[in-house]
């Protein structure tokens, strides 16, 4: 984490990391493989997968089918990002 290209290279990705994370704890609460997810959103197993991974950036939509499917409730919010303080 010293190296700045690094450092900013993981900032930028800490989004896609907390999604998909969030995914993750919701299907695990839940009690699904993703396969069983993927049935109840009407989607197919990659896909959750590519959810999980972090490497897509899902629609609204697919962000709801996922909270049915999982009896969780989706929360949006904004929050202001911390201060970057110089050296």
């Amino acid at each position: 984490m010293q190296e700045p290209k690094y450092r900013k290279a993981y900032e930028d990705l800490q989004e896609e990391f907390t999604l998909a994370s969030a995914v993750i704890n919701a299907r695990n609460r839940a009690g699904l493989t993703q396969s069983q997810l993927a049935r109840r959103m009407g989607t197919t197993q990659p896909v959750v997968a590519r959810l999980e991974s972090g490497r897509s950036r899902p629609s609204m939509r697919t962000l709801e089918r996922l909270a049915a499917a999982t009896d969780s409730r989706l929360l949006i919010s904004f929050a202001p990002r911390p201060v970057k303080r110089s050296s």
